[in-house]
């Protein structure tokens, strides 16, 4: 019963941070789109309300016509909408999921031997939770001091992206090297994910409510809330596409347990980056085709190396035999895949078994090496080979 609640447990946070993570980067996509669509008014009577962009669409059967005010509206109205409970319901709902799936399961799911032997997992589940931490601080401290221009207003946001991608491949390297790749993938994200998240929590809505109290007191308000929650708006909207590949890396194992699987998520988020880049000049009128040719090639190069050599796949003069495979799999895979109690139901413990899931067998072994998880049975790379000849052969 326990494992059955937990699997509820962990379809339904998924459920909700797939749910959430959509309503946060599209909202944030939209926004991005917007501001960079905006189009200086021309009617004398938005120029005197202060309106400093505006556009028309059409959308769903009706016409829209968004106006932004620079900082705010001479009258501010009594009914605002805001936008913060997506990012925070993505973080908590993530965090949520993380705990249950990672940190409670410490010794199974973070800590893998081969790669650092943590002395107890209550270590392992201290580092985790400490690179969330330090990735803000390392980001704060870039923010406030690459960030900032001569006259102490904001800007270099080159500079601080540049910051932030180098410790992003820093951290990318130390986690793969003290945690399971799986893990140490979902640890680089979450750590990018809150970054995020303390952007809105910290910066953006607070900037926005010392505005609203500022206006609501009869003062003039300050600029420099809205020029931090613009600049902090732009950090995210680049930082959404690398969490998300990190997200769903979890899911293909050929990523996290390549020797160089630090390597393989850093050039997977640079794509994701360069890919973002084309977007965000595309809705300014640019084209940048370097940056789509960047993304392209950074995808393309990762995926032609991680391709599964050819002479690991060979036929041998003799074919395998199923009592081999039997060996092998009653040694590596039993454990979790025999009996009534088999994951997922897939019951390897029988010929018929075998025969059924020879196909998915071959895809989560031998392709994506994404079975057994973080490779807890020790799995050999010549047993791998050993199960590709034998799924590829004849029946």
């Amino acid at each position: 019963m326990d494992i059955y609640l937990l699997d509820w447990a962990n379809l339904l946070l998924r459920w909700l941070h797939v749910i959430t993570v959509i309503a946060w980067i599209g909202a944030s996509f939209y926004f991005v789109w917007l501001d960079n669509h905006l189009v200086k008014p021309t009617a004398d009577d938005l120029k005197a309300k202060g309106v400093d962009g505006e556009l028309w669409a059409v959308h769903g059967g009706g016409f829209y016509n968004p106006q932004k005010y620079m900082v705010a509206p001479a009258n501010l109205p009594q009914d605002l909408h805001w936008f913060y409970w997506e990012s925070y319901w993505t973080w908590m709902s993530g965090f949520g999921l993380f705990v249950v799936l990672y940190l409670a399961n410490a010794s199974q799911m973070l800590i893998d031997p081969r790669v650092f032997a943590w002395g107890a997992p209550w270590q392992a589940v201290a580092a985790a939770l400490g690179f969330l931490l330090m990735g803000t601080v390392v980001y704060e401290a870039a923010c406030h001091t690459l960030g900032r221009t001569a006259e102490g207003g904001v800007g270099h946001d080159g500079r601080v992206l540049a910051a932030v991608a180098v410790f992003v491949v820093g951290a990318s390297w130390l986690a793969c090297h003290l945690f399971a790749g799986r893990a140490a993938f979902l640890i680089v994200g979450a750590t990018l994910a809150t970054m995020m998240t303390a952007n809105v929590a910290h910066w953006i809505i607070p900037g926005q409510r010392k505005v609203i109290a500022q206006m609501r007191s009869g003062l003039k308000p300050d600029p420099i809330h809205g020029q931090r929650g613009k600049q902090r708006s732009v950090h995210n909207t680049y930082f959404g596409l690398p969490v998300l590949v990190a997200m769903l890396s979890n899911h293909y194992g050929m990523l996290y347990q390549h020797l160089h699987n630090w390597a393989v998520l850093a050039l997977m988020m640079a794509a994701g980056v360069a890919i973002r880049v084309f977007f965000v000049k595309r809705h300014k009128g640019v084209n940048s085709w370097g940056a789509v040719a960047l993304g392209v090639a950074l995808l393309a190069g990762v995926i032609a190396w991680l391709a599964p050599r050819p002479q690991a796949m060979a036929a041998t003069a003799e074919p395998v035999g199923l009592a081999q495979m039997q060996a092998v799999v009653a040694q590596r895979c039993a454990m979790c895949h025999s009996g009534e109690a088999a994951q997922k139901g897939v019951r390897l413990d029988s010929a018929e078994g075998l025969a059924i899931y020879k196909a998915r067998i071959y895809q989560q072994v031998v392709v994506q090496r994404a079975m057994p998880l973080n490779n807890a049975t020790g799995l050999t790379d010549d047993e791998r080979a050993l199960i590709g000849r034998w799924s590829q052969q004849a029946p």
